[in-house]
């Protein structure tokens, strides 16, 4: 027999995207809001705990790089800069490749181990590890007797190029993605790479997860976090290529087991088939009756777990979602490395900031709202978003936004 088909409309979609990303009443799915002074950090953690991941980006141009933004976008206090030392020896995270570069809580480290099989063949530069065993060797034992290396402190020279990074440092990462080697910590957002058995709890190193169990644990968790997803979503979440038969095998056993539910996102078109918990599908009446504040905004990472997949965020919030940074000037709609503000449970407009660090301020370049002429409280939630970031940058805000 067909299973039953669950159907919601956009409006109960949207409200179920902002609850999963902590976004909209957090305390009812156990997230907390606020910073605290000696709980930051175990908070921080709470939440990359109920994503699964934490997405990592070099980019700081707007006085934090993404992982920090997502933190504070959360907890209304936070210091940005904490967001730069959760990886940690005793830190209950490990970096690796989730989302993209990500730090994971480390009760996912088992959850990996087919990921870590597939990557001992490098996905860009091939067999490294085979190709040059002679530098493996030297780095492990190097690690071995010297301790956490920095990939600055591998030897090697560099031909300036991404895709012309020095041996050592191809040998490193390739071991790392390989599971032979862990990222002990970042400082100054640069690795140090470390023996695995230095990083990783022995428990957690041999505990043995089948690839159908934690493609299992890996989609729902994706669901957790988006309310309503389709399977091209969650694939996405933890970039599953490849994997089409795995990832649908996964779904039909979470369904058997009543932990999901087949379920279309009625839209003006057509209807897009999708997955939900059963426990969203109840909460949806409890999510429908909040009223968010509208003149309450704040700024959201563009690398931010909502608004990463830009077809979904354009289907939920009517919001053309832009990564601008790879554009010439010229060729750019809103500017370099736009933050979107959030108001309620609407995306109403995005503003460009330059963090100048030396003179202690934080420049907004430009803003845009959505609406060709925004009201009070969008102007109001607008300010209140800026003032928010500022704090959470510790910049003095300088230039009055100018309407585009």
């Amino acid at each position: 027999m067909t299973p039953r088909t669950e159907s919601i409309g956009i409006a109960q979609a949207r409200r179920l995207a902002l609850a999963g990303a902590g976004l909209l009443a957090p305390r009812r799915i156990g997230l907390p809001e606020r910073a605290v002074a000696r709980g930051a950090r175990e908070r921080c953690h709470r939440i990359i705990e109920h994503f699964g991941y934490l997405q990592l980006d070099t980019v700081a141009v707007s006085g934090a790089r993404t992982h920090c933004i997502v933190l504070a976008s959360r907890l209304d206090g936070l210091d940005a800069a904490l967001g730069e030392t959760l990886l940690a020896p005793g830190a209950p995270l490990f970096e690796y490749w989730g989302h993209e570069a990500c730090w994971l809580p480390l009760s996912l480290y088992p959850c990996f181990a087919w990921r870590r099989r597939q990557y001992r063949v490098h996905p860009w530069w091939g067999d490294v590890l085979r190709e040059h065993r002679g530098v493996v060797r030297s780095i492990l034992k190097r690690i071995e007797c010297e301790g956490a290396l920095r990939s600055l402190d591998l030897e090697g020279r560099s031909g300036g190029g991404w895709w012309d990074l020095k041996l050592s440092r191809r040998v490193a990462e390739s071991l790392w993605l390989a599971g032979r080697l862990a990222v002990r910590e970042r400082r100054g957002f640069q690795r140090s790479f470390d023996l695995v058995e230095r990083v990783v709890p022995a428990e957690l190193r041999s505990r043995r997860v089948s690839t159908e169990t934690a493609f299992d644990t890996l989609l729902l968790r994706a669901l957790a976090g988006h309310g309503w997803a389709s399977t091209g979503t969650l694939a996405a979440t933890w970039r599953l290529v490849k994997c089409r038969d795995l990832i649908h095998a996964s779904l039909e056993r979470l369904r058997e087991a009543g932990r999901i539910l087949p379920c279309a996102l009625r839209t003006a078109g057509r209807a897009l088939p999708g997955w939900i918990r059963a426990e969203d599908l109840e909460r949806l009446s409890e999510l429908e009756r909040l009223r968010p504040r509208r003149d309450r905004g704040v700024l959201l990472s563009p690398f931010d777990p909502l608004l990463w997949d830009r077809a979904r965020v354009r289907t939920l919030f009517d919001f053309e979602q832009r990564i601008e940074i790879y554009k010439p000037a010229n060729r750019r709609r809103y500017g370099y490395y736009c933050l979107p503000v959030l108001a309620g449970e609407r995306l109403i407009g995005r503003v460009d900031l330059k963090a100048r660090r030396k003179e202690g301020r934080l420049d907004v370049l430009s803003t845009h709202f959505e609406s060709p002429k925004p009201g009070a409280r969008e102007r109001q939630a607008f300010g209140r978003a800026l003032d928010r970031f500022s704090a959470s940058v510790s910049l003095r805000l300088c230039g009055f936004p100018r309407i585009a």
